[in-house]
């Protein structure tokens, strides 16, 4: 196992949405960078922290008793395709699973709005990414009038009952939040828009949810509000810089799994006695 050292990751906790606090996103600062004075100084700490995620996977795997889930929410255009690319893409596909959630199919519109979510909750030894989640069920929702406002203010008490099922189950939950600013999202579309390979992309269903930005503003500043929980927390990660996005989350959920108190399992194995056969 990779000894960790003293590597100081105070700084992590200064994204946690603390249980019960306020959020303003527009006091939060999108360009924040951390500790980091460079793209190249946190490359080279992302680097670190990624070669050690991969060896507390296989533990993970192997042990098989826990699960790690990570759910993954953003404005669009935030990096979340991003985020799972380069931070996750470099765990063992045989224990990570990513689940990305559209529209709610016919069949699971005739359930409740967590069905299809649970459904894709990671198995003992998995690490779990959702691309989208069961908080679109208070965001998207709530923005466009999908349901009454009777209905969805109930669900963040629902949800946070959920995560605490799961968490008394064994299922670790993280849940970032990509925070980029108005004017980045802007010049993130532009470039889809200049760049031929990238405009597949882009939709013409991304400018008329822009033009909805301060309501969604304000149900993500609810959702983190209500859902950032002791056993479930949020952390607002400043998106704005992709490399410091991906120090931030990688270095994130490795803290996690260290805490996991993760170890290879036990056997009843004498390997001196055993005489493998010519």
């Amino acid at each position: 196992m990779i000894n960790p050292g003293d590597r100081n990751m105070k700084w992590l906790d200064n994204m946690l949405v603390q249980p019960g606090s306020k959020v303003k996103l527009d006091e939060i600062d999108p360009s924040w960078t951390g500790p980091f004075k460079s793209k190249k100084e946190a490359h080279k700490e992302t680097r670190k922290v990624i070669a050690e995620m991969d060896e507390l996977q296989q533990v993970l795997y192997a042990d098989n008793s826990q699960a790690l889930l990570i759910i993954l929410q953003a404005m669009d255009a935030a990096g979340k395709d991003g985020t799972i690319r380069h931070v996750l893409g470099a765990m063992n596909p045989q224990g990570c699973r990513v689940t990305s959630f559209k529209k709610p199919s016919d069949e699971e519109m005739d359930h409740d709005f967590l069905w299809r979510i649970h459904r894709a909750v990671p198995r003992y030894g998995e690490i779990g990414v959702f691309n989208r989640s069961h908080y679109e069920d208070v965001l998207i929702v709530r923005v466009h009038n999908l349901v009454p406002k009777t209905v969805w203010s109930k669900r963040y008490r629902q949800i946070n009952d959920f995560e605490y099922m799961l968490a008394r189950n064994r299922v670790r939950i993280l849940k970032f939040f990509l925070h980029i600013s108005k004017e980045e999202q802007k010049e993130r579309f532009q470039d889809r828009l200049d760049n031929p390979d990238k405009h597949w992309k882009f939709s013409q269903g991304d400018v008329e949810e822009r033009k909805r930005w301060t309501d969604y503003r304000d149900a993500y500043e609810t959702a983190l509000r209500k859902c950032s929980t002791r056993e479930a927390p949020w952390y607002v990660i400043p998106a704005n810089h992709k490399w410091f996005r991906n120090v931030a989350v990688s270095s994130i959920i490795c803290r996690t799994m260290r805490d996991m108190k993760l170890n290879y399992p036990k056997v009843d194995l004498d390997p001196a006695g055993i005489v493998i056969p010519d």
